[in-house]
């Protein structure tokens, strides 16, 4: 499904970019703050959501044991939110993907295991350790063909679909079409069983047509979310589209 989604984004990626006004996103909030405040610690925390799973495998693939994994990537988080390095930022052009990983690498080169490592339960967790673990059980990703790197950048890419899918799945439940989006979700697969359009249509009462544009607008909503959770991850404008260029290349390869 994932590269089906991206083609999505990736073959309409222009459309409604250049007159589009860029609003104060969560991690320019955290930028302009220049320290801490309870405004851009919300935010940061936010923002670090997202991003556990991705440098949670990071640290696995780092030769760390999941224990250890876990508590690295808990203690660094809990410094983020701490302490925050604006300096990395500005080298990494205001990108919070690659901040987060250029200060971890900081982070992991600095740490010694006995020291630095946050025992269980103290800290800041993120993410509960049972779902951290309940993903890592499903992960069916093949991860010894994968450095650390890629690894970090796959995790994150996918994390930004399941987002975008589950807000996409909420505005179709709260508009009491949850089966519409069910059936259509089924269309971004590439399953040889997917049902087919004309199938969705009898089964939900809709003309074939009906159905046909009704895929159109999620694909199309779909790309506004993704761009809008992009957009939330960088500090200035041009950087969107550079965003979305890279996550489009990381689920191309």
């Amino acid at each position: 499904m994932a590269a089906v989604l991206m083609s999505a984004v990736a073959s309409e990626q222009s459309v409604n970019t250049g007159g589009a006004a860029f609003v104060t996103t969560q991690w320019s909030v955290v930028l302009a703050a220049q320290g801490q405040s309870p405004a851009a610690d919300e935010a940061l925390e936010k923002l670090c959501r997202t991003y556990w799973w991705p440098l949670y495998g990071f640290v696995r693939r780092s030769s760390y044991n999941p224990e250890e994994a876990q508590d690295l990537t808990q203690g660094f988080f809990a410094l983020l939110l701490e302490r925050r390095d604006l300096d990395v930022v500005r080298k990494e052009k205001g990108r919070l993907r690659s901040y987060l990983l250029v200060s971890l690498k900081n982070f992991l080169a600095k740490a010694r295991r006995r020291e630095m490592a946050i025992k269980r339960g103290e800290g800041r967790a993120l993410v509960p350790l049972d779902e951290l673990l309940a993903r890592e059980r499903a992960d069916l990703e093949p991860a010894d063909n994968l450095t650390a790197d890629r690894i970090y950048e796959r995790r994150w890419a996918l994390t930004l679909l399941e987002q975008v899918l589950t807000r996409l799945q909420c505005e179709y439940q709260s508009a009491g079409n949850a089966k519409l989006f069910d059936d259509l979700k089924e269309l971004l697969s590439d399953e040889p069983d997917r049902k087919s359009q004309a199938q969705i249509a009898a089964e939900l009462g809709m003309t074939e047509n009906a159905v046909k544009q009704a895929f159109h607008r999620l694909r199309q909503r779909y790309r506004e979310l993704l761009r809008g959770e992009i957009a939330q991850t960088v500090a200035v404008p041009g950087d969107v589209e550079d965003e979305l260029r890279h996550f489009i290349s990381v689920l191309q390869t």
